[in-house]
């Protein structure tokens, strides 16, 4: 079994350090060593993105990375997140049972990023890039909702962009 290192993260704006094998992942680290319970354990293998947080402003699949390779970064979970995204998800009823919600906001947080700085996505036209529901759906399209409150979702998200 590895040897147990220290490990400083910087979650939310505030700085963790903790003892940790190599092995644990992000995700864990978050939940099980510094109670942050807003990023959820879905499929834990990188498929339906409940786990997803904000590291330097880019969405990643927490179960997938090891909390090493994260040292030195910004890492935002939603517990972190304060954005009109959350407010505009209640109003349009982005959600029901809410397990996916944590993820499906951090991920929106960063795809709005995304397509603001002009990277495309596997619908992109060419010439001038369009916020459509097409582009958000596809972009999207790595967070799973079990209810199926996609409209809701998009919806939101169409609102939020458009402020």
């Amino acid at each position: 079994m590895p040897a147990p290192s220290e490990v400083s993260l910087r979650i939310n704006g505030e700085l963790h350090v903790l003892r940790l094998e190599p092995r644990v992942s992000l995700l864990d680290a978050l939940r099980e060593r510094l109670q942050l319970t807003g990023t959820k354990k879905g499929c834990n293998q990188g498929a339906c993105g409940a786990c997803t947080v904000l590291a330097d402003g880019e969405r990643i699949l927490s179960c997938l990375a090891l909390a090493v390779q994260y040292e030195g970064a910004e890492i935002t979970t939603i517990e972190g997140l304060a954005d009109p995204l959350q407010d505009a998800f209640v109003e349009h009823d982005g959600f029901q049972c809410g397990y996916c919600t944590p993820g499906q906001i951090c991920s929106a947080v960063g795809m709005m990023r995304e397509f603001r700085d002009g990277s495309p996505s596997a619908v992109t036209g060419d010439g001038e890039m369009s916020f459509s529901e097409e582009e958000i759906k596809e972009r999207m399209s790595g967070n799973l909702c079990r209810c199926g409150a996609y409209v809701g979702i998009c919806a939101a998200i169409q609102e939020v962009f458009a402020r």
